[in-house]
């Protein structure tokens, strides 16, 4: 970070502490800021640095600050210790997941919890350390996802670092060692799976930030099938609702429980 006389401003995303809000939201395709800044009022975009995007906005008179990451663990932790460090304390991370029974394909999927199958979490806490997501957070998004009625499921994440080999299989060869993995991952009753849940929650909880995840289910685990991109689009919206509105909700209650 640098810091000046009045104001911090984070080393890689590239913003100052005045530029963002109470809450974050980490997405990881940076086209989605674009759209997810519709969903605010005020919008702010903060200049883009090293392909990292952010706007800011205000929603249910709350200010949201909403950064994209690109993709994988390292770099959405490091997005994550930047906003923390310019004072947010509350972080969402909405995405897309590999989904398993009984989280089917379209499905939006809460993280209770994740298992840590991947580096980056362990540099902050020793692999016995779970991965958690915030409680009171989790029930604003369970209330949200009701209110919105959308079909959804809770329950433990697995997250992974190699996506061509641990997850998504390209070949033959790929697809009979990833199969043993899917294997475990039926046993375990993970309901998703992806590159940076457990790691963030792992290290939020360390930093001490609230944090949680929702995401869409967009592959089968076991099909591989893909969500239409129509149907993508639609959920998208949805998704880029419930998550604002939750995260507005909770701020507000954390505020009214200050004495």
């Amino acid at each position: 970070m640098t810091q000046t006389a009045t104001t911090r401003t984070a080393w890689y995303i590239g913003c100052r502490q005045d530029e963002v809000g109470e809450a974050a939201i980490l997405v990881g395709d940076r086209a989605r800021i674009d759209r997810i800044a519709e969903h605010l009022e005020d919008p702010h975009f903060v200049e883009e640095n090293r392909g990292l995007r952010t706007v800011t906005g205000t929603r249910a008179g709350k200010r949201i600050t909403v950064t994209a990451f690109g993709m994988g663990a390292p770099i959405a932790t490091i997005v994550l210790h930047e906003l923390f460090d310019l004072g947010i304390r509350t972080f969402l991370r909405i995405g897309t997941a590999m989904v398993f029974p009984p989280a089917v394909l379209g499905d939006f999927v809460l993280a209770d919890g994740g298992v840590r199958s991947e580096g980056t979490s362990r540099t902050y806490a020793p692999l016995a350390f779970p991965a958690v997501a915030d409680f009171d957070l989790g029930l604003a998004l369970r209330a949200s996802l009701k209110l919105h009625d959308v079909p959804w499921r809770a329950g433990i994440f697995g997250t992974y670092d190699g996506f061509y080999t641990e997850m998504f299989a390209l070949s033959e060869g790929e697809k009979r060692m990833i199969d043993g993995l899917r294997s475990d991952i039926r046993k375990m009753g993970l309901i998703g799976t992806d590159m940076e849940t457990a790691t963030l929650l792992t290290a939020g909880r360390i930093l001490g930030a609230r944090t949680a995840s929702l995401c869409l289910g967009t592959v089968d685990g076991l099909s591989q099938e893909k969500i239409e991109p129509a149907a993508m689009a639609a959920k998208e919206r949805q998704m880029f609702e419930i998550a604002l509105d939750a995260v507005a909700a909770s701020l507000s209650s954390q505020q009214d429980l200050v004495p």
